[in-house]
């Protein structure tokens, strides 16, 4: 398995039920490590946040 998105890339995160968390764009922190659940997750932060978000790939999509 390997990740989708690369660490720096700009994203939209779409959060539980399909709520919009920012209306900001985040950029990938950093690739989490595949474990044994083989989900594909990243550390994402927004520039209007103070904290870093741990999500999941699915949850994310390309920003223009």
């Amino acid at each position: 398995m390997t990740h989708k998105f690369r660490i720096g890339q700009g994203v939209y995160y779409e959060g539980k039920y399909g709520l919009v968390a920012s209306g900001d764009n985040y950029k990938i922190v950093r690739l989490v490590p595949v474990e044994n659940d083989n989900r594909l997750c990243y550390r994402i932060k927004s520039s209007t946040e103070s904290y870093e978000r741990v999500v999941e790939e699915h949850q994310l999509s390309r920003s223009e």
